[in-house]
């Protein structure tokens, strides 16, 4: 029998990878990823530790239960927020949830990977109000918070009507907080009908390590997700970061919200996030030898995003920007 395995899947959930940047290119200076643009003085350590620990399996249920301790939640750690996204449609699916409801525009991955589940795509307007509208019985909800790529950040009082929509019809919010470091007075809504999707390696700067954790839930999700998932670097991470007790944030955070006012007030943009969304040509910048997010995988042609780096990086971006616009 011949059958044809690709036509079985939407092409967007075959998309390639490569469009969400940071991609490496030599000589360039990269503003597409959002991400912390210092990183732990701790990091050589974990390094050398996880190549002692290299020849060993990765049991990390104990640091379940520390990180827990640390963030005040019991948690279940995955690798990366992908995993998170992942495991909560195996979730879904298993409570014969098929109905997902995901904001325009957003991240791109929840729609993909919800297709490649097999679920129905529901698209509805980033805003609280319009989704709540959406919700149906046994439906699920994707919200990014703050939302990726404009950095609008939603309080939880803007969220209460989507929450309650949500407790009403026995649905499922998912609220992926990847970026929450990176708000300056984030608060978190609390539900029980809520799951909350998180990521070091963005706010450590250091995404190609691959570690999360996801709340609510959590004992369902432990028996979810794929054992030694995060390995002996995402192991030794998780460690340090517990021993760290957030003071890297603490530390680098005020850092960032002090650049990215001076980038407010040079360009005249705007965000809750680390990373701005504006209308300008990505190859000028390029030509520039700088690299930032062509948005159009967002449906937001001519736009771009471009992420709070340090300050002699941050001036040259606005320098760049300001020449080619006056050209």
């Amino acid at each position: 029998m011949n059958l044809d395995f690709r036509s079985k899947f939407d092409l967007l959930a075959l998309r390639s990878l490569s469009e969400h940047g940071g991609r490496m290119e030599d000589g360039f200076l990269d503003f597409s990823t959002s991400i912390n643009p210092y990183q732990p003085d701790w990091k050589r350590e974990v390094f050398l530790k996880a190549e002692r620990n290299s020849t060993r399996y990765t049991y990390f249920e104990d640091l379940d239960r520390e990180l827990g301790e640390l963030v005040g939640e019991d948690v279940a750690i995955t690798a990366g927020a992908t995993e998170g996204i992942y495991l909560s449609l195996i979730f879904l699916k298993n409570l014969d949830m098929e109905r997902i409801i995901i904001p325009n525009p957003t991240y791109s991955e929840y729609e993909r990977v919800s297709r490649i589940f097999g679920c129905r795509v529901v698209k509805a307007k980033v805003n609280p109000q319009d989704l709540a509208e959406k919700v149906r019985k046994n439906s699920a909800v994707f919200f990014c918070n703050p939302n990726n790529p404009d950095g609008k950040y939603f309080s939880p009082k803007e969220l209460r009507s989507l929450i309650k929509a949500v407790e009403d019809s026995n649905s499922i919010l998912i609220i992926d907080e990847a970026f929450k470091d990176f708000v300056k007075g984030f608060e978190s809504p609390d539900g029980d009908n809520i799951i909350k999707i998180r990521t070091f390696t963005k706010s450590y700067g250091m995404p190609g390590i691959r570690v999360g954790y996801i709340t609510g839930f959590s004992s369902e999700f432990q028996a979810l997700r794929m054992p030694w998932s995060i390995g002996s670097v995402g192991y030794a991470f998780i460690e340090k970061i517990i021993e760290d007790g957030f003071d890297f944030l603490r530390n680098t955070m005020p850092k960032i919200w002090k650049e990215k006012e001076r980038i407010e007030k040079a360009l005249g943009v705007k965000s809750d996030a680390n990373y701005f969304l504006m209308k300008f040509d990505v190859d000028l910048l390029k030509s520039k030898k700088i690299l930032v997010r062509d948005c159009r995988s967002f449906g937001l042609n001519s736009l771009i995003r471009f992420s709070v780096r340090k300050p002699e990086e941050n001036t040259r971006l606005i320098e760049a920007i300001k020449s080619l616009s006056a050209e």
